[in-house]
């Protein structure tokens, strides 16, 4: 045999070897969907939503995906991680039972249901590891079609790192920009909002995004004929096919069940993504669904015996099994013996895995038995914790819930008696030791978290000349973008204009395109290219031009970015900056206030709102020091107000959740924020002259809010609170209250009713009369804490009314 001939047979060897390892893979995860739902239905796991029916498009996938890319999927991407070596079967397992412990399960420590993906791209301490050297998966959420604005931002960090100067040194997070970004979806999801913002956005800014449309043609029992015009994703968008001198998508069709195509057209997709930036949108069609959507249904209800008959003969494991035949990869012995060895492993991997879940709780179950005997034995109650007690040890598979369930019940049995203080603290600590694995990275638990960022005052000379409030912002920018070349912001209108309100005002004449942008009127994929560029180590500043516009991309900022840091168990993050302006403008879209709604929604962003334009620079300079997401708002009508030019831009740091006392006083505490705090001013100096001295607090951030409690010291001193708000009755308002009542305890120095005075219920109407008939003005402010006064001393203090 000459050389030539050798190097063929060895390559076809070597062919040959991964072709059977990938069927290798795929025949392990399509058991592993099996037996989960079994697991399922036999109540070990709550749900089970798998990938069985994709296996064979996500290996040839997993094949072109590279070190340093990422993928931003959804729940049926099981193959493709267990294909690039990011899932084991028993780590597989673990996510199905819920295991709440990284070890075990990587993906989310318990916190997702299974079929939830995610790498890590922190280490323990927060910091970040190497995602050039590693394959990068973007933590997945539930809701359809969540992953795409997310996908958005992790194919433009390529681009920004391609085209960015000053960048060089970030080599932890890109080589030239050389990275993809993989995003997948299933056929229905299409039909979600979310999809067409976000393919519409891509083929604008032209990034290396590759995104597969798995089509089974259903959406759980929803055809795609009531899903898709034309019941094709690839027809409907050959608009967006790049031609001549435009720009636009690469899209291709492919079945699902060829593998070799399929091998050979995401080699393609992703070298015309990686090599030239252009996104290409690959829809893989003639998939299955062989269990179904998940466990909660079967799919015989909503097939035609004809198309279950279909997907039975091309399920895209059977074609592949006919496949490896005909071309004399692997007999049809050779194959059974393969499948009989994939079940093997995987029922191995399963019971390794319960074991691994279970073991640990019985020994907590064991150890609380053996307590509550010990406690029985001289108590007179020894029938009824006996009872308690052998009940929770014939639970032969006991969950936490279980054991600490029986201790609570039990404690109040014995309230009186010696052996409480036992079992009281056994319940103390058992908490204190096991709540933290359902609760914790909320928010950072790094060195990096906003508390480890001191406050830095503004500082000013004699020559300090009063400017216009905007000129502040701009300058601080100007500074931030020196400082950090990571750091850019895009918006609509913050590129060539200068937003709005002229606070990047020659900003990107100096800094470029690509770090001060222009962006579409899409809100959230402006908030999805900032979560994309912030997990792969930029600084971006997503601006939403007002604050009633953040309802667009309130779902993204609550399901994706609040939740990021907490459903990875702190090993992803994304500091995102989210800069927009509101408060006291006029008419019912521009000068709304929904904070309660945002407040609610996005727990795990910080909530920040500076009453002035030095304030708001403050933040931004200490946000850019931590590692965790934040709202700014800025005062919509503070732009044109004079303050006061410090000398230290880019430095001031203004401290988060601290309050500040704009004025000090005896009679009542007046708390607020925002624009609000004029009218309040104004308010207290017309109080003032009827003998009413007021404190007035400015909280300038609701989340975190007043970490060190001076609020109540101010209660302390005059024991009256008026909360001023223009949000909705009951919205922030009402959470201020509850924060100052129940959290500080601040009833205790009242000897007065708390009370809020915020907007009317309804949207505030247009003009100056509208604002005024719809949000607290300085009289409103005045006659309720006059009224607060009368009741306090009604001679003094007469009614007005």
């Amino acid at each position: 045999m000459n050389q030539t001939a050798a190097k063929e047979a060895l390559s076809f060897e070597d062919f040959k070897t991964e072709v059977l390892n990938d069927y290798k893979i795929a025949t392990i995860s399509r058991e592993c969907s099996l037996l989960g739902r079994r697991e399922v239905l036999t109540g070990k796991a709550k749900f089970g939503i798998f990938g069985d029916g994709k296996e064979v498009p996500q290996l040839a996938m997993a094949k072109a995906f590279k070190n340093g890319d990422f993928r931003s999927g959804y729940y049926r991407d099981q193959t493709f991680m267990m294909a690039i070596g990011e899932m084991t079967i028993q780590q597989f397992f673990a996510g199905l039972y819920g295991h709440p412990d990284l070890a075990h399960d990587p993906m989310s420590a318990g916190r997702q249901m299974g079929g939830h993906f995610a790498t890590h791209s922190l280490d323990e301490n927060g910091n970040w590891k190497n995602l050039t050297a590693q394959k990068n998966s973007s933590a997945d959420i539930s809701p359809t079609a969540g992953q795409m604005p997310r996908l958005l931002g992790l194919a433009q960090a390529s681009k920004i790192y391609r085209n960015v100067s000053g960048l060089e040194n970030n080599t932890n997070f890109s080589v030239n920009g050389n990275e993809v970004a993989w995003g997948t979806i299933g056929n229905a999801s299409t039909s979600e909002g979310l999809f067409f913002e976000t393919i519409n956005a891509a083929g604008v800014l032209q990034v290396p995004m590759v995104m597969s449309v798995w089509d089974d043609e259903y959406g759980i029992s929803v055809h795609a004929r009531y899903q898709t015009t034309k019941e094709s994703i690839s027809e409907i968008l050959k608009g967006f096919q790049r031609e001549a001198d435009t720009n636009g998508y690469e899209i291709i069709t492919v079945k699902g069940w060829d593998y070799p195509t399929l091998v050979e057209t995401y080699a393609k997709a992703a070298a015309i993504a990686r090599e030239q930036h252009i996104p290409v949108l690959i829809h893989v069609q003639e998939l299955t669904q062989p269990q179904g959507h998940s466990t909660s249904g079967s799919h015989e209800r909503y097939k035609s015996k004809e198309r279950l008959e279909w997907e039975a003969e091309f399920d895209c494991m059977a074609q592949m099994r006919k496949w490896l035949i005909e071309n004399n990869i692997a007999t049809a012995e050779e194959i059974e013996a393969m499948d009989t060895e994939a079940k093997k492993q995987v029922l191995e991997g399963k019971k390794a895995a319960w074991s691994a879940y279970v073991n640990p709780i019985k020994e907590e179950q064991q150890e609380l038995v053996a307590l509550l005997n010990t406690i029985a034995a001289s108590s007179p109650n020894k029938v009824f914790i006996e009872k308690y007690s052998n009940d929770l040890a014939a639970i032969k598979e006991p969950i936490r819930k279980d054991i600490l369930v029986t201790a609570r019940k039990i404690v109040r049995l014995i309230v009186n008696e010696s052996g409480k203080a036992q079992l009281a603290n056994w319940i103390t600590n058992y908490t204190e030791k096991v709540q933290p694995r359902y609760s914790s990275h909320l928010f950072s638990q790094s060195d990096k978290n906003i508390y480890k960022v001191a406050e830095v005052a503004p500082i000013y000379t004699e020559s300090s000349e009063d400017v216009d409030a905007r000129l502040i912002i701009r300058d601080n920018f100007d500074a931030i973008f020196t400082k950090y070349p990571e750091a850019l912001i895009f918006g609509e209108d913050s590129g060539n204009i200068g937003d709005v309100n002229q606070g990047l005002e020659g900003m990107q004449e100096k800094y470029g395109e690509f770090r001060v942008a222009d962006a579409g009127i899409r809100e959230a994929t402006i908030l999805g290219q900032g979560i994309g560029m912030a997990m792969r180590g930029l600084r971006p500043i997503a601006e939403i031009q007002y604050l009633d516009y953040l309802l667009y991309a309130i779902q993204i900022m609550s399901d994706d970015l609040a939740t990021l840091q907490y459903r990875t168990a702190g090993r992803q993050k994304a500091p995102l900056i989210i800069r927009t302006r509101g408060h006291r403008l006029e008419g019912i879209w521009h000068s709304g206030s929904p904070m309660g709604m945002i407040l609610n929604a996005i727990r795990g962003i910080h909530v920040l709102v500076p009453r002035s334009m030095t304030k708001a620079a403050g933040f931004y300079n200490t946000l850019l020091e931590t590692d965790e997401p934040a709202l700014v708002i800025e005062c919509l009508n503070g732009y044109r107000l004079k303050e006061k030019m410090p000398t230290n831009l880019g430095d001031f740091k203004t401290p988060i959740g601290v309050v500040e006392t704009l004025k000090e006083g005896s009679d009542i505490t007046l708390v607020s924020y925002g624009s609000t705090l004029r009218l309040v001013e104004q308010a207290a100096k017309e109080l003032q002259e009827v003998g009413i001295d007021a404190e007035i607090i400015d909280v300038q951030s609701l989340l975190p809010f007043d970490i060190n409690h001076d609020i109540v010291k101010s209660l302390a001193k005059t024991n009256r609170l008026l909360v001023i708000d223009e949000d909705v009755p009951g919205g922030a308002s009402a959470y201020i209250l509850q924060q100052i009542i129940d959290t500080q305890k601040g009833y205790l120095h009242l000897d007065s009713q708390p009370q809020t005075l915020a907007a009317k219920a309804h949207r505030p109407a247009y003009g100056t009369d509208g604002d005024y008939f719809s949000k607290p003005s300085a009289e409103d402010i005045f006659e309720k804490v006059y009224e607060i006064m009368n009741e306090v001393n009604p001679s003094k203090y007469p009614s007005l009314y």
